[in-house]
């Protein structure tokens, strides 16, 4: 489906913009002309970014600095569209965190942090400009990840949040199919991003033969939106990760899980 952009005031919504997959969807975005509000903590990172969109896209995007975890952070977003005169045509809910170890030993406060933003703050964008994205025929990119058809012990909140993410992508894709608006899981593999230095994971640790760049992740997921695809899952080896759980006793799959997180 074509869509109409970078005229009238729609804009593209990015959560997490200010590193790795989120930085990368950004200029993706403004390198089809969309309009932007970029949204995460760090504002130097945010108008950093900006300017190097200005300088080879010709639209400087919005910034918005806030911390996607606080319960009004959606409603927040919300009036500061409605402040630029500007509405939702796409939503990229992109933020999101790990914390790699044992459930009952990470910090609670920190893992029900993980909820809000992965889960919480994902389904709130996601529903609230519903109306404005079917009027514009625009679209939701949720960045879930291959975690969410595993069961993940070790990392046990991040991948049921991704499960969640994937489950409800893919529900949203098919009640919204008739007004128009395309939903989009995007489920890479690992990643090098800054991720992996906040969940605790040691570099070099994730299998080499699943690693993607940022910036083709990037690529991926704009095209599969664009598409109209339920699900993007970009590189070979990753769609057989998500596949084989389907093949194999869930209780093999949990104890491979299991290993491959300890040597993280």
């Amino acid at each position: 489906m074509s869509q109409a952009v970078g005229s009238g005031n729609g804009v593209t919504v990015i959560t997490g913009a200010s590193a790795g997959i989120g930085w990368h969807l950004a200029r993706v975005f403004a390198r089809h002309s969309h309009r932007l509000l970029l949204v995460a903590r760090r504002n130097e990172r945010l108008q950093q970014l900006a300017g190097e969109i200005a300088q080879t896209a010709g639209m400087r995007p919005h910034c918005l600095p806030l911390d996607l975890a606080q319960p009004d952070a959606p409603e927040r977003i919300a009036a500061h569209l409605a402040g630029l005169g500007l509405e939702a045509d796409h939503v990229v809910n992109n933020a999101g965190f790990g914390l790699i170890g044992r459930a009952i030993e990470n910090d609670r406060d920190r893992q029900l942090e993980m909820i809000d933003l992965n889960v919480r703050a994902l389904t709130d964008l996601s529903l609230r400009f519903a109306d404005s994205l079917a009027r514009r025929r625009g679209g939701i990119l949720n960045v879930a990840s291959v975690a969410g058809f595993l069961p993940g012990p070790n990392m046990a909140v991040y991948y049921a949040t991704k499960a969640y993410v994937v489950s409800f992508s893919e529900a949203l894709h098919r009640e919204m199919r008739k007004s128009g608006v395309r939903v989009t899981a995007l489920c890479p593999g690992p990643v090098e991003t800054e991720f992996q230095a906040v969940a605790g994971i040691r570099p070099g640790s994730p299998p080499r033969l699943l690693e993607m760049p940022a910036d083709r992740v990037a690529e991926a997921g704009y095209r599969g939106l664009m598409a109209g695809r339920r699900l993007v899952v970009p590189g070979f080896m990753n769609k057989v990760v998500t596949f084989l759980p389907r093949l194999v006793p869930r209780a093999w799959v949990l104890e491979a899980a299991h290993a491959r997180q300890k040597g993280r």
